[in-house]
């Protein structure tokens, strides 16, 4: 089982969304490619991709309120896909996320390079929920999951990273100027 955040299901349900950066800088090639390889792969092996309901309402809030019900649709149709939401068991591992970070669970200083409190507390939700499926890894371009996931030990798969399908088997041959050998 895998989990996937805001930023890909975004990309996965609207393809016109901004595409991360590589690490050059530059916005990640065939990403559609990448997320339709991902899903196929993840259907004929029979795992599951969790979607975090806290990932969920970031794209709904995104989107016009008929759409989101077309989304949630959408989501429903598809086996591969299980939205899993913030429960019981999750707020436990929130709490004893905070409760064991170095901050000590007090929000931290406020610094442009870092976080606000209430991204961390959408971040650790994500990774919460992660932790209680058991997921093998979260599929996120994002630094704060990444920063927060690294510390629960579930590694986390950018988009530059994920594999593209491969080629046809069957190449077309170009026979034009070809001379048979005698």
């Amino acid at each position: 089982m895998v989990v996937i955040d805001a930023t890909l299901l975004m990309l996965l349900l609207h393809p016109g969304a901004g595409v991360p950066l590589d690490e050059s800088g530059k916005p990640v090639e065939r990403s559609q490619d990448r997320i339709a390889h991902l899903i196929a792969s993840l259907e004929r092996s029979r795992q599951r991709l969790v979607i975090p309901t806290p990932a969920l309402s970031e794209v709904l809030v995104r989107v016009e309120p008929g759409a989101a019900q077309l989304i949630i649709e959408k989501i429903s149709e598809l086996s591969v896909f299980r939205i899993e939401p913030f429960d019981q068991r999750a707020a436990i591992e929130v709490a004893a996320m905070t409760r064991n970070s170095f901050d000590g669970g007090r929000k931290p200083a406020r610094r442009p390079d870092e976080s606000t409190w209430a991204k961390l507390k959408y971040d650790r939700q994500i990774v919460a929920i992660a932790v209680v499926v058991g997921a093998r890894a979260i599929y996120s371009d994002d630094k704060g999951i990444r920063a927060v996931a690294d510390r629960q030990r579930i590694p986390v798969v950018r988009l530059s990273e994920l594999e593209l399908p491969p080629e046809s088997a069957q190449h077309s041959m170009d026979f034009e100027g070809s001379q048979p050998s005698a």
